[in-house]
């Protein structure tokens, strides 16, 4: 590329899923579809927790602040998406791809942290029950949510900054929905090879080492479960923790999944595709899980938005 051609450019273009037209409307609807499932039910997670005295314990308290930063996660690529769609143009300034960038890898990185955070709370809670009180006291909880928020908020940071030095060509068109890091650095003009260094190592370390401690954490649980005695007992302290095991898993397979088939396929059509899975599906669905497999939740749920209803039934018998 010629030095010339470099310059300080002023927008991007996502283009998206697919440039078929008659495909948009339906594109569309389902898109606007998961996002208010997604912000209602996390939104009710919000309200339940915030709402019902008993579920102002640890647990409870690292789901709210998940089911918060879900909202944010989403909302930070599929509003955009969807204006997009409407208004029928790819443009995206180059302030707002910086700027979308910055929090999807904040929100991301603390979706990974917070997870790492329940886990260490579900083995506080199964291997040493009697010191739980203590051990999650709330000043440690508060602590840990307010270090995963700084160290995301710098992870984020600094492959901002990286990215702000790099050049980029004349209309830039990005393959993707939303402006994605690895995206952003392959499409730059300007030398890469300390951003592509600094994002695989910061990878490894911010991303494995969360991933390192929920398997620590899994493996002294699953050992703690095997030397109970009874059946129910088995049973019971493993409900404790089922439902955030199935979230770990959906997003951990889901975001494996998106950099197997990208490596696979090298489409990053193909990439784009498979990232729905984990930055709007996964949140989608973490509502319902919890949901779903919490009977605290359930009933707390049932509460806010039953409580007239039952109300009624109670009069007539």
């Amino acid at each position: 590329m010629e030095p010339g051609n470099i310059t300080r450019i002023s927008k991007f273009l996502l283009l998206g899923f697919s440039e078929r037209p008659e495909l948009q409307p339906l594109i569309f609807g389902l898109f606007l579809s998961m996002y208010l499932i997604t912000v209602l039910g996390n939104l009710l997670i919000l309200l339940a927790v915030s709402s019902d005295s008993h579920l102002h314990t640890p647990m409870y308290f690292f789901l709210a602040n998940l089911s918060f930063v879900d909202i944010c996660f989403t909302s930070t690529t599929v509003p955009k998406m969807l204006w997009n769609i409407q208004t029928q143009t790819k443009v995206i300034t180059y302030a707002g791809c910086i700027t979308q960038m910055n929090f999807f890898i904040t929100f991301a990185g603390m979706d990974d942290f917070l997870l790492s955070v329940m886990a260490y709370d579900r083995f506080a809670a199964i291997c040493h029950p009697l010191q739980y009180t203590v051990i999650m006291n709330p000043r440690l909880c508060g602590l840990l949510v307010l270090v995963s928020w700084i160290t995301s908020v710098l992870y984020s940071l600094e492959h901002t900054l990286m990215v702000l030095g790099l050049s980029f060509c004349t209309e830039v068109e990005i393959p993707h929905f939303f402006c994605e890091l690895n995206q952003m650095i392959q499409l730059a003009c300007s030398d890469t090879f300390l951003n592509n260094v600094v994002m695989h190592l910061a990878a490894m370390l911010l991303g494995g080492g969360p991933l390192a401690g929920i398997l620590y954490s899994y493996s002294k649980i699953v050992s703690s479960i095997c030397g109970i005695s009874s059946a129910q007992g088995k049973f019971k302290a493993f409900s404790t923790c089922a439902s955030h095991l199935s979230v770990v898993s959906l997003f951990y397979c889901a975001s494996l999944g998106v950099y197997l088939s990208s490596a696979a396929t090298q489409s990053s059509r193909s990439s784009a595709t498979a990232s729905v899975m984990y930055t709007v599906v996964t949140p989608m669905l973490n509502p319902f899980i919890y949901s779903l497999r919490n009977r605290d939740i359930k009933r707390a749920l049932k509460r806010i938005l039953g409580i007239q209803c039952y109300k009624n039934q109670s009069s007539k018998g």
